[in-house]
């Protein structure tokens, strides 16, 4: 499936290293830009669950109004949106959503300091997308196969459909991930990721 423990590792911080020193003008200007159009702090920081269900905080760049947590029940109940099956309450027009944060949400900018976790070692490059407890605390069986790997920060479902994909269809390209993946595919997956992110297609 995947390369060395050790192997992974050094990849990893390399890749994520340069990869920060290459997107910092990004997240200086996304940095400017929140802090220009909206009050709060740039980055959020929110629990998420790692392989062998270990808790870290993954950096995300804020894109919603500061009190988005405290809307979102009223929001699930009014549009009927609450997710089940394990998967995060997703919205189309989601107006805790900053008009800065749908530019950085379309392009996936905001997902950029989570290679700062790479570096730190909660998360990898490829890899299922860490999941809140709340999802975890859902999964059946087979789902729970997500965390026998590292989490990443890109996967197949990154660049197959992300959000419009439904929550079996994840599950089924992560389980494929684990069980057939190799070293050279993960280097296209992040190659994918690319084009992928400029369509912007399922990013919301």
């Amino acid at each position: 499936m995947n390369a060395g423990p050790a192997v992974r590792r050094v990849v990893d911080v390399v890749g994520a290293g340069f990869g920060m020193l290459f997107i910092f003008p990004v997240l200086l200007g996304a940095a400017i830009a929140i802090k220009a159009t909206s009050r709060g702090p740039v980055l959020f920081r929110q629990e998420r669950i790692g392989k062998n269900g270990r808790r870290f905080h993954m950096l995300k760049l804020r894109t919603m109004r500061t009190d988005a947590e405290a809307l979102k029940t009223t929001l699930a109940q009014a549009h009927g949106a609450q997710a089940t099956g394990g998967l995060r309450f997703k919205m189309k027009r989601d107006p805790r959503i900053t008009r800065v944060g749908a530019v950085l949400r379309k392009l996936s900018i905001d997902e950029l300091p989570q290679l700062w976790n790479v570096v730190r070692g909660d998360m990898t490059l490829v890899g299922p997308r860490p999941a809140i407890w709340r999802e975890v605390s859902l999964y059946d069986p087979r789902a729970l196969r997500r965390l026998e790997v590292p989490q990443g920060l890109t996967c197949l479902w990154q660049i197959g459909g992300r959000s419009d994909l439904t929550f079996d269809e994840q599950v089924s390209l992560d389980i494929e991930y684990i069980d057939r993946v190799k070293p050279l595919d993960e280097l296209k997956i992040v190659a994918r990721t690319v084009p992928a992110v400029i369509k912007g297609k399922g990013a919301y």
